[in-house]
């Protein structure tokens, strides 16, 4: 009987052997190209937009609480984990999905008042903005604190951070 463990070992180790026979047999000149290819792409000067720095935070940000709410959802999964232990993980989710929903309203609410691309992040009392704009303001980051703690209850740390 072949359990789950070694049936992903073979299926693995024969996926390692079929590449490792076709980069064997692969001739000589598609070799070259490709070491060429990538030396010529490495040469070329990259330029970074404010959009794309939005962007790089966001899958960071997306990256960082889905590994938190998969450790919380394997919690919730475990068949030896305590009711308590359980009832911990749901409601860490449960924040997690809040916070989210904030974050999200606070950059589509900035975005419609200052008309302004941004991103926020929320950790605990903190709450962090950057903005893509290359003018570095003191007046309209004062409106976008305003804006930002209009939406919380309690009084909270708030970052401006201009991004251009």
């Amino acid at each position: 009987m072949i359990n789950k463990q070694n049936l992903w070992f073979l299926t693995l180790f024969s996926l390692i052997l079929v590449l490792s026979i076709y980069y064997l047999t692969m001739p000589d000149e598609v070799l070259e190209t490709i070491k060429t290819s990538n030396n010529e792409e490495s040469n070329e000067v990259v330029e970074i937009e404010d959009s794309d720095i939005l962007a790089a935070l966001r899958v960071e940000a997306d990256e960082e609480t889905s590994k938190e709410m998969s450790t919380y959802q394997e919690v919730l999964l475990n068949e030896s984990a305590t009711v308590e232990e359980k009832n911990d993980a749901y409601e860490a989710l449960k924040d997690l999905n809040q916070i989210k929903g904030k974050e999200e309203a606070i950059e589509k609410a900035i975005e419609e008042n200052h008309k302004l691309k941004s991103f926020v992040k929320i950790k605990e009392d903190q709450v962090q903005v950057v903005i893509s704009n290359k003018d570095h303001d003191e007046k309209l980051a004062n409106s976008i604190i305003r804006t930002v703690q209009s939406n919380f209850e309690t009084q909270m740390f708030i970052t401006v951070k201009f991004q251009g």
